[in-house]
C-alpha cells in the first residue's frame, strides 16, 4: 500500500477531494473527485499548482509557501 504524500494534508485542509475538485472547477468532470483523491498518494501535479495559485497560495508548510515538487 502506498503511503500518503505530503500534499494529502493540503487536500484535507482544503476540505477533502470533493471540495478541492469544486475549488478547481472540475467537479462536473467525470472522475474528478477520484483524481483529486489519488493526489493524496501521488502528490498534486505541478501543473495544477501552477495553474491554480489562488487555491493553493494560502497553504504553508513550516512557515514557507508550498512549492511544486522537484522532478
Amino acid at each position: 500500500m502506498e503511503s500518503a504524500h505530503d500534499h494529502a494534508r493540503v487536500i484535507d485542509e482544503l476540505g477533502g477531494p470533493t471540495r478541492v475538485a469544486e475549488l478547481l472547477g472540475i467537479i462536473s468532470v467525470p472522475g474528478a473527485v477520484q483524481r483529486v483523491s489519488n493526489w493524496k498518494r501521488r502528490g498534486i501535479p505541478p501543473a495544477i499548482l501552477l495553474h491554480h495559485p489562488d487555491v493553493f497560495r494560502k497553504l504553508v508548510s513550516d512557515g514557507e509557501p508550498m512549492t511544486a515538487p522537484q522532478i
